[in-house]
């Protein structure tokens, strides 16, 4: 066992041989191995770059290993406490600063100790000095005193500048400079607001600077409101816009965030889902001229009134000049006034007429959620008969509504119903289908179709309505138009009905009337002879009669009228 123990130890010391002895070891074996490769050029193969390559790498990890070897006997050599022997400079210098650690740690801890006794020795000292001039009670006391009361003036009294105005005092601020700048920012408001140059006249305000109580100083945001207020051109307030247009403005912090609040509560309830406004509602905080000011009851007034918008109107095919005045609420005359240059008697299609309406200021959007119990449409089932002609209908037995429980949500603008959703619907009455004939039996061409066509073709020489009488003949309020054409030109039925009337009529001259049966009933006026006889059948586009000038007429033409169960009715809103 002793044997194998200092094989062990000779085993562990080998690595531990000296410099020299490795490197004459190196060179030697360097010797031999370059002996074998001149001995045996021979059987070489010409290297490739693979076998470049990997030759590389096998000596970089020869070195590697080499490196991790020499690393561990100095480290064994270190713990050992012995100091280890290499000849190379790195090697040496690593070595040098491993060594001088501990000596410079010992330099570093001496040098804090002796830092550390130098300042105690000083706080001995000046504690010794504290003890050679303590103070005595009384003037101890007397000094607290003095101080205490020195921190109570400072507490209650400061240093400010007192500024007035035309003889009247604005405010205490803290510094003249304060008072200048806040000075400066007025006028340049003022001049900004009003849009003219404006400054405060220097012999107006006066400073003056002295011992004041704290509790009077005030900053200069506040002085500088306090001379606005004095001088009295523009305030300080909180400004309604709609829509980027300032409605109005008042001093009352939160006073139009409130009045918008009251508005929309008293159109809102416990069934309300929101409630908002179209309009862009912003309230900003800037100088305004004190004029602006005004009541928060004026203000209101003004939200809930209207105020004159223009809107346009594209004409449409049909329309007239009086029926687009009446739908509006105008007068033709007022519609005119606001359309100067248009010929009311031609209107095109295309065309877009200005109109004045009142809008209000806020347009409120208010969502509801409802519940109703609503009608529930019924069906209609057809039975074919040979009774009836071709589209007319007969009720055999009436149909019935049911009913439904409702929940929907309504959305009113302005009181005014805009959408309605419904949410759900229960059933609570089945309704009753309703039962009708319908006809199969072809109808005689001289029934009326429904439509009608153009009785002449040719100009229109004058619209219906009023007009100005043509060569001072024939009515200004004119109940047709008239179709100028060649006389002797055939004139057609509009539809399919019953002639009623066929010869002289006054103004009318020689005239067809033609009944179609649905409470429509048309006119053909001023012809040159007539084709059809009272009681007759005619279908539409039969020929009646022939364009003329009888009656009261200034030339060829056929006079055409439609009326509804009497009451005249505008041609063109029907061909």
């Amino acid at each position: 066992m002793s044997q194998d123990l200092t094989k062990k130890k000779q085993d562990t010391v080998q690595p531990a041989q000296s410099p020299r002895r490795a490197s004459a070891s190196g060179k030697r074996v360097l010797a031999a191995s370059s002996r074998r490769e001149k001995a045996a050029p021979a059987r070489r193969a010409t290297p490739t770059s693979g076998g470049i390559l990997s030759a590389w790498c096998r000596s970089i990890r020869r070195k590697i290993r080499h490196i991790q070897r020499r690393w561990h006997h100095i480290v064994r050599e270190v713990r050992k406490h012995n100091f280890p022997e290499s000849e190379r400079t790195p090697i040496l210098l690593v070595l040098f600063a491993w060594n001088m650690l501990p000596m410079l740690g010992s330099l570093l801890r001496e040098k804090t100790w002796g830092r550390r006794k130098q300042f105690f020795h000083s706080a001995e000292q000046w504690l010794a000095n504290l003890e050679r001039h303590r103070l005595h009670p009384a003037m101890f006391l007397g000094v607290g005193c003095t101080l205490a009361v020195v921190i109570a003036l400072c507490s209650v009294y400061t240093v400010g500048t007192t500024v007035t105005y035309d003889g009247e005092v604005i405010g205490t601020v803290e510094s003249r400079s304060t008072a200048e700048a806040a000075r400066s920012r007025l006028e340049r408001i003022t001049t900004r607001t009003l849009g003219e140059s404006f400054t405060i006249d220097d012999s107006l305000i006066q400073y003056s600077s002295g011992l004041l109580k704290r509790q009077d100083v005030v900053d200069g945001d506040a002085f500088e409101e306090d001379l606005s207020e004095e001088i009295g051109l523009v305030t300080p307030a909180y400004c309604l816009y709609v829509d980027g247009e300032r409605i109005g403005a008042t001093p009352y912090e939160g006073a139009l965030e409130e009045l918008m609040e009251q508005m929309k509560a008293a159109v809102t309830n416990a069934d309300t889902v929101s409630c908002s406004f179209a309009e862009d509602v912003e309230i900003k905080e800037e100088y305004v001229s004190t004029d602006e000011i005004m009541n928060l009851g004026y203000l209101a007034e003004i939200l809930y009134s209207t105020k004159t918008a223009e809107v346009t109107y594209e004409v449409k095919k049909g329309d007239t000049w009086s029926e687009i005045a009446e739908k509006h609420g105008l007068t033709s005359k007022e519609l005119l006034a606001l359309n100067p240059g248009y010929d009311t008697n031609k209107l095109q299609i295309g065309e877009v007429l200005t109109l004045s309406a009142s809008v209000p200021y806020l347009t409120m959007t208010v969502v509801q959620r409802e519940r109703y119990v609503d009608e529930v449409m019924y069906g209609i089932e057809y039975t074919d008969t040979a009774n009836l002609y071709k589209g007319d209908y007969k009720i055999t037995s009436a149909g019935q509504y049911g009913a439904a429980d409702v929940v929907a949500t309504v959305t009113y603008v302005n009181g005014e119903e805009t959408e309605r959703t419904v949410l759900s619907s229960v059933t609570l009455k089945e309704p009753v289908t309703e039962q009708r004939l319908r006809g199969t039996k072809e109808r005689p061409t001289w029934h009326p179709t429904g439509t009608f066509r153009w009785p002449v073709s040719g100009r229109v020489t004058s619209y219906f309505g009023g007009r100005r009488s043509p060569g001072g003949v024939g009515s200004t309020n004119h109940k047709g138009i008239d179709i100028a054409a060649p006389r002797g030109t055939p004139v057609y039925a509009a539809d399919g009905g019953t002639v009623t009337y066929a010869g002289w009529m006054s103004g009318y001259g020689y005239l067809v009337r033609i009944d179609h049966g649905n409470g429509y009933v048309t006119y053909y006026g001023h012809n040159s002879s007539l084709t059809v006889s009272v009681g007759q059948h005619v279908y539409k586009g039969q020929q009646i009669a022939r364009v003329g000038s009888t009656g009261n007429s200034t030339g060829n033409h056929c006079h055409f009228e439609i009326r509804y169960n009497g009451v005249a009715k505008n041609p063109l809103n029907y061909l």
